[in-house]
Order: structure tokens, then C-alpha cells, then sequence
């Protein structure tokens, strides 16, 4: 019986109607089309505060990193739709991820962010797509030893990209939204290091 891939989605923003979580809505019924079981999270759920070592050596990793960094070991694959600001990633996620990457466990996850595959999308309101940001996210995934999957989405014009159901316009985020999610199952299931809850 074929191993259905669980994927965890998030956008890195919170603002309400932002081109980032519309951008995920697109990428969470992708990649169910495409047979996976989707987790869709939203990082208000995880607050967290500015990354200090002080901090940290004073009261730990923070509880909502450690459920954040257990969300991430518990999939095959993680799904990441950063919107662009001032030419790199929010720090919303960034501060998200750096936190994530301080925390440690047991035994496959005692650094539950390496060897995960991720794929990644981007969004803005002009032209360049959030390009920028997708390179700066990529760089930062990379250093936390993330398997990043090649193929990218990236969403120009955000204000134009959605349809009434909410589904992409243009072809071309189609095909590229379905070439990522269809790379990013097969990557997910061949290197699995899930650890279940």
C-alpha cells in the first residue's frame, strides 16, 4: 500500500487576506490533488519573541518553538509562501525559523528542521514576484541543512492572481505551483524523517 506524504503548510504572514496565505490556499488543494495529507498551520498560533540567547539560557527554547519544531518533525515535507518585504523575507518568519532551529531532541529529531524537504512560494503585490525574498529563504533554509526542492512558485501582481474561488489566474502559477508540490510529494516520500507525535 502506497505511503501517503504528509506535508505541513504555513504562509509567513498574518495579515488577513494576505497574497502569501492565498498563495497557500492555492498550495494546500494542489498538493491534496496530488494524494497528500495536509497540515495548514498559521505562525499566530505560534507566537513567539525576538530571538535572544539570553533569553534562551535564562528560560530555554520557548514552548510554541518546540510545537512549532514538532510540527515540522511530524511531516514528510514542508510548503513555505514567503511575501517580500523590503526585498527579503518577513521577520515573522524569519524570527519563526531561527527560533526552530534552536530547538533539540531525541533521536531523529534532535534537530528537527535537517534533511526535511521544503518546497517554496512567494508573493507580492508588483511584478518581481518576491523573487528576492524566495532567494533570501532558500539561503537561510539551506544553512538550517533543509533539503530545499529546486522547482519554486513565485506570484506577481498579487492583487490580479486570484480567481473568485481563489484559485490562481494564469497558467503559468499553475504549472509551476503544480510542478512544486508534485516535486516536493516525490522528495518527501523518497527521504522521509518523520517522526510521529
Amino acid at each position: 500500500m502506497p505511503v501517503i506524504p504528509k506535508i505541513l503548510v504555513f504562509a509567513g504572514s498574518n495579515r488577513t487576506g494576505a497574497f502569501s496565505g492565498r498563495t497557500a490556499d492555492v498550495a494546500q488543494k494542489t498538493l491534496v490533488l496530488l494524494g497528500a495529507e495536509v497540515t495548514r498551520i498559521a505562525l499566530v498560533d505560534y507566537p513567539l519573541p525576538i530571538i535572544d540567547e539570553d533569553l534562551e539560557k535564562e528560560k530555554g527554547v520557548p514552548d510554541n518553538a518546540v510545537r512549532l519544531a514538532g510540527q515540522v518533525a511530524a511531516h514528510d515535507g514542508v510548503l513555505i509562501v514567503t511575501p517580500e518585504y523590503n526585498g527579503s523575507i518577513p521577520p515573522l518568519l524569519k524570527n519563526a525559523i531561527d527560533w526552530a532551529s534552536r530547538v533539540r531532541g531525541d533521536g531523529s529529531a534532535s534537530r528537527p528542521l535537517a534533511g526535511k524537504p521544503v518546497g517554496l512560494c512567494s508573493s507580492s503585490a508588483g511584478a518581481f514576484a518576491g523573487v528576492r525574498a524566495i532567494n533570501h529563504l532558500r539561503a537561510v533554509l539551506v544553512r538550517c541543512r533543509m533539503e530545499v526542492v529546486t522547482p519554486e512558485c513565485s506570484v506577481p501582481e498579487g492583487a490580479e492572481a486570484f480567481d473568485a474561488d481563489g484559485d490562481f489566474r494564469h497558467e503559468h502559477s499553475r504549472h509551476a505551483m503544480e510542478v512544486l508540490c508534485s516535486t516536493l510529494i516525490e522528495r518527501a516520500t523518497m527521504l522521509s524523517i518523520r517522526v510521529e507525535p
